[in-house]
């Protein structure tokens, strides 16, 4: 039989925080389960591993990037970092890349106002973290980024944000974009240039 240890391993059990995300209306449970994906999905050992590859398996990829629509903070925080985390399985990068980006975008704030959830500090810069992993290694990924027209409450998190954890946040993700030399010529296109991209910390 298995260490009780492992059974917290078992697809059973993605299968169960899966279910609860798909069907839970509440915030506190929904921060809960998305909370328990976000910690089996950490880290570089074996189980952690296994665990990425069963969520997109058991189609949890798509239960989590409908969940960034919450209006709840806490539950966008919690499941902004079980994306990061999942991340780290290439396959997940390249699905959350292209499914993510825009719903990620949309929590972040505009010039005009924090966004329209105005979401605390530590989601935006979670949120900001997720962004940076899913475009590290993969200018597929910025590519997308640019798309969903990113670019722009980004350069004006890192310019005029109140907070320096956002304002740092920002500045990676910005760095990061601007290392794809390939993607130059249309961030310049869209009117940006290197300045707005190396920011003075």
């Amino acid at each position: 039989p298995s260490a009780g240890f492992e059974l917290l391993y078992q697809p059973d059990v993605v299968r169960l925080y899966l279910s609860i995300l798909t069907e839970s209306q509440n915030f506190n449970t929904l921060e809960a389960a998305a909370g328990a994906l976000q910690n089996l999905s950490a880290g570089n050992w074996t189980w952690s591993t296994y665990i990425r590859a069963t969520v997109r398996k058991e189609r949890g990829l798509p239960v989590l990037v409908e969940l960034l629509q919450s209006d709840s903070d806490k539950v966008v925080r919690a499941v902004s970092i079980a994306l990061r985390n999942l991340s780290m399985d290439r396959r997940n990068k390249d699905l959350i890349g292209s499914y993510a980006m825009g719903e990620l975008v949309r929590n972040l704030p505009s010039r005009q106002q924090r966004s329209a959830k105005n979401l605390e500090e530590d989601t935006v810069v979670a949120v900001l973290n997720t962004i940076h992993e899913i475009i590290t290694d993969s200018s597929e990924n910025a590519r997308s980024l640019i798309q969903t027209q990113g670019i722009q409450k980004l350069v004006a998190i890192s310019k005029s944000s109140q907070s320096p954890r956002e304002t740092k946040a920002a500045s990676h993700v910005l760095q990061m974009i601007w290392s794809y030399k390939e993607l130059r010529n249309a961030l310049q296109k869209d009117g940006w240039n290197k300045s707005h991209f190396q920011v003075k910390m």
